[in-house]
Parts: structure tokens; C-alpha cells; sequence
């Protein structure tokens, strides 16, 4: 039997990380929802909705935690997005603004933790905390041209920067959330498990203010430090082994119903951003002892959210109705989002075993007007590699290291605030993912 100082060293060190999550995950960046949380779908693209090699079945299917046994993980993941934004063919005044940028913040630590304990034979329960997705972009680029900003009011005589504010522009939202879970065996190979799903949102846009005056509350709309929003709704999830070979897994997540953000009122539709409904169904074949063909197809509903889907030009670049009213200028997200994943396990040895995935999804808007203006701050992957690998110690304990590639896409369209001009926005992101399990 394993000691009671042992497990309370174990569990005094998952308390100290979760407040790391709280306190640190403002520091997620780069697209919006993460490829997937916790080692197995970190190292197989996400393809994990009918996997059940871990205790992060909070983030993707509840119903598959009757699997997972007791143990604890914790795990971090370096982060390294880059983005390049250009705007091209501007004439007149607007000429100044022709100029080419990279956002600065390009290296984070997003950590996560998941928990599992079987209470019986038939019911397992457990949490999840994990940093959803984020959009995190600073571009301290300007024209270098005194007074040639936007918003002489508020910005004095500085140059302009991309978006016709001054100084640095930029968004840095974080989502975290916290899912505890229960799951039950509702039949020999069969089990069902709920999530309820609690979110803390940390916001702060900075640099817009050459926006503010087409914004319904123009005071609301920028350089108001960071704001703090909590939400909730819930994950449901079965998942069934349908043969030695074969298991099958289905998981909804509700939208996630946000507060608003009284102090960028004025930048989101409705004034609050929140978390979009999502589901998954997903097959993991075992053709035999030593290998997991896994494949997932996800959809997630961008364009119900307003603060997503309302298009570009809604606001701009006439001002009519005003940014944050529930029909204003947005990201343009006009299209939900179905991800296509597959991933690969090998057996290799007791003690070693490799993985490999593939993520493809269609953008959320074409290279057109939507892909411009605010969605620059924005921008999604198309096709996500990953790869990793996890060795198991002398004493059950499991090392976990995964690498990930979001490939380089260039996305473009007309520009919304300049007539005539194109912008683009060039994104690609290496990851990499550390992680440790300790059975229970």
C-alpha cells in the first residue's frame, strides 16, 4: 500500500499547481482552442474522444474516466507562436500605414492538471483544470510618423500603430477551466460521465483607440487594464468498448455563458466573449497489442457567439451600429469549424510507448474582408503534427514529453479600414509539452 505521506506530498504539489493555473493562465496565446489537454492528445492531435489512457477526460469525453483508474497528472507546455502582419496598397494618407509587423509575445507556459479516483468498481471521479484556448497578439510596429494616430484626443501627437491607435496593439484573453467529473458504468463495457464546466476569463486590449469612436461605449473599448469574467456549463460524454478492438466515444459541451466584461463593454458584441458550444464522436481501433489507431471529427460552433461570428463589416468602417452592440463588428468566425483528427500509438516496450497525430480544420471565414482588420489578432491553424513519447519508471511513475507543429498559412483579404489596401497575417506555432503521472 502506497503511504499516506506519499500521497499527501503527491496532492500537496497538485494544489501549489493548480494555483500556477489560475495565476498563470493569462499566458495561453496563439489561434483559440488548444489541439487538445493532457499528454495522450497533446502528443496525437486531439484524437482522444474514444482513448482512455488518462484522467483528462474532463476536457474531452466524461464518460471515459470509468477507465482511468487512480492516478495524477501535471503537466506544462512551452508555447511558441509567430505572427507577421502586413497591409499592403494603401494610398493617399493612408500610404503610412503600409508596413509589416511581428507580434512580440512569442514564448508561454500554459500548465495543466487532471485527477482521478475510483470510488468503486462502477463510479470514477475526478477533475480537470485546463487552460482552454487564448488570444494573445502584441504589435508595437507604428508608422513613426508624429501624429499620424488615429485618436489625437487620446494618443497626443505619437505615430500611429497597425490599427491606427498608438503604442503596442493587441489582445490577451485567457480561459481557464475547471472540470470536475463523475462517471459511471451503466452496462458491462458502457459508461456515461458529466462535466460541469467553471471558467475564468482574464482580458485586456490595448493600442485600439484609433477604433474607440465607432465602439457603442467608446470608453469601454480599450486600454482599461485587465477585466475578469467567470462563466459555467457543462460536458457530456458516453463511452462504450464495443469489441476487444473496438471502443466508440461521443462528448457535447454546452456553450459556456460568460459575464461580461464591464470594462470592454464597448469591444465585444453583447459585451461578453463566450466559450463556443463544441462536440466530438470519435473510434480508436486495436488491431493488435501493440498499436491505437485512433480518429476523431470535432465541430465547433463559432459563429454562434457573437463576439465571434458577427462579421468584420458590421462597424467598419462606417461605425453603424456601434462595436459592442449585439450586432456589431466582430471577428467575422461566419463559418463553424469541423477538425478532423487522427492519431497513432505504439506499444513500443512495457516501458516506452510513441505516439504520433494529424489535425486538419477549416478556417472559420475565407481569404476575404473577414480575414482582416480585428481577425489578424485572430489567427486559427489549419493543420496541426504532433508527436511524442512516454516512459514509464522503475516505480509506475510516467515521464511524458510531446512536440507540436501548427503549420505556417499566410491568411488575407481587402482591408476594412483602409479602402483599397490588403491585409494579411502569416501564423505558425511550435509547441512543446512536458508532462508527469503518478498512480495512485
Amino acid at each position: 500500500m502506497r503511504s499516506a505521506h506519499g500521497f499527501s506530498r503527491r496532492l500537496s504539489i497538485c494544489v501549489i499547481f493548480l494555483t500556477l493555473v489560475v495565476s498563470n493562465s493569462a499566458l495561453a496565446g496563439g489561434g483559440y482552442f488548444s489541439i487538445g489537454y493532457g499528454h495522450v492528445a497533446k502528443q496525437t492531435a486531439g484524437a482522444v474522444t474514444a482513448v482512455a489512457e488518462d484522467a483528462y477526460a474532463g476536457a474531452s469525453n466524461p464518460g471515459k474516466l470509468t477507465a482511468a483508474g487512480n492516478q495524477i497528472e501535471i503537466g506544462a507546455e512551452l508555447f511558441n507562436p509567430n505572427r507577421t502582419v502586413e497591409r499592403k496598397g494603401a494610398t493617399g494618407p493612408g500610404a503610412a500605414y503600409n508596413f509589416a509587423d511581428d507580434s512580440r509575445n512569442s514564448f508561454f507556459i500554459i500548465p495543466d492538471f487532471a485527477y482521478a479516483h475510483q470510488l468503486s468498481s462502477d463510479v470514477t471521479v475526478g477533475v480537470t483544470a485546463y487552460a482552454n484556448g487564448g488570444l494573445n497578439s502584441e504589435y508595437a510596429g507604428t508608422t513613426g510618423i508624429p501624429g499620424s494616430n488615429g485618436n489625437p484626443a487620446e494618443c497626443g501627437t505619437k505615430p500611429g500603430n497597425f490599427f491606427l491607435g498608438c503604442d503596442a496593439a493587441g489582445f490577451d484573453l485567457a480561459q481557464l477551466i475547471i472540470a470536475p467529473t463523475i462517471a459511471w458504468k451503466v452496462a458491462p463495457g458502457h459508461s456515461i460521465g458529466v462535466s460541469p464546466l467553471f471558467a475564468i476569463q482574464r482580458f485586456e486590449a490595448f493600442g485600439l483607440q484609433g477604433l474607440s469612436n465607432l465602439s457603442k461605449y467608446p470608453t469601454k473599448f480599450t486600454n482599461n487594464g485587465h477585466d475578469v469574467a467567470l462563466g459555467a456549463g457543462v460536458r457530456v460524454g458516453w463511452y462504450g468498448e464495443m469489441t476487444p478492438w473496438l471502443s466508440l466515444g461521443a462528448a457535447y459541451s454546452s456553450k459556456v455563458y460568460m459575464q461580461e466584461f464591464d470594462k470592454y463593454k464597448g469591444l465585444w458584441a453583447e459585451g461578453s466573449f463566450d466559450i463556443p458550444a463544441n462536440y466530438s464522436i470519435g473510434a480508436a481501433v486495436r488491431p493488435n497489442d501493440d498499436w491505437i489507431i485512433a480518429l476523431d471529427v470535432q465541430r465547433i460552433e463559432f459563429d454562434e457567439v457573437k463576439a465571434l461570428g458577427n462579421s468584420v463589416l458590421n462597424s467598419l468602417p462606417a461605425g453603424e451600429p456601434g462595436i459592442g452592440s449585439a450586432s456589431g463588428s466582430a471577428f467575422g468566425w461566419n463559418r463553424n469549424q469541423t477538425n478532423y483528427r487522427l492519431g497513432l500509438t505504439y506499444f513500443a516496450s512495457p516501458k516506452l510507448t510513441l505516439r504520433a497525430g494529424y489535425a486538419y480544420g477549416q478556417r472559420a471565414h475565407d481569404n476575404d474582408i473577414e480575414a482582416t482588420s480585428f481577425s489578424v489578432l485572430t489567427p486559427n491553424p489549419v493543420q496541426q503534427f504532433t508527436l511524442g513519447l512516454s516512459w514509464k519508471t522503475q516505480t509506475g511513475n510516467e515521464l511524458h514529453v510531446g512536440y507540436e507543429r501548427f503549420v505556417r498559412e499566410t491568411y488575407s483579404g481587402p482591408s476594412a479600414i483602409f479602402p483599397g489596401a490588403t491585409e494579411s497575417v502569416k501564423p505558425h506555432v511550435n509547441a512543446l509539452h512536458v508532462a508527469w503521472t503518478w498512480p495512485l
